[in-house]
C-alpha cells in the first residue's frame, strides 16, 4: 500500500502516524518535490518522530530544529540549512514526509 492509498488530511498529512514508514517518506517527499533524501533529511525526520513519539507529542519549531541538528552535524547549522532540506518550510514539509499530524502554528520561532 502506498501514499496514494493511505487516508490523508485535506493537506496531505497522514491520519494515522501508524501507516507511515520509510518507503512511505520517499513517496511523501517525491510528491513534495524532494528529490533523494540525503542523511540529512533523515536526520531531521528521525528527530522530528522522536520528539513527537518519545516527548508526548512535541513537534520542535526551526530553532529547536536547528539546534538538534547543530548537535547532530556538527558546525554553524542556520535556518537556511533546513530550508536547502525542506524547502516549503521545514517545519511542516518535514513533519509531513515525517508522517505526523499537521502543527497549527507558524514555522519559526
Amino acid at each position: 500500500m502506498g501514499y496514494a492509498d493511505l487516508e490523508k488530511t485535506g493537506n496531505g498529512y497522514l491520519v494515522k502516524t501508524e501507516d507511515w514508514s520509510e518507503d512511505i517518506a520517499r513517496e511523501i517527499a517525491a510528491a513534495e518535490g524532494i528529490g533523494e533524501l540525503t542523511q540529512r533529511h533523515w536526520d531531521l525526520l528521525n528527530y522530528l518522530r522522536e520528539e513527537y513519539f518519545d516527548n508526548g507529542g512535541t513537534q520542535p519549531n526551526e530553532r529547536h530544529m536547528v539546534k538538534a541538528m547543530t548537535d547532530i552535524w556538527g558546525g554553524n547549522v542556520s535556518t537556511k540549512d533546513l530550508y536547502a532540506l525542506f524547502p516549503m518550510q521545514p517545519s511542516k514539509q518535514a513533519t509531513k514526509i515525517a508522517g505526523l499530524p499537521e502543527t497549527k502554528r507558524k514555522g519559526g520561532y
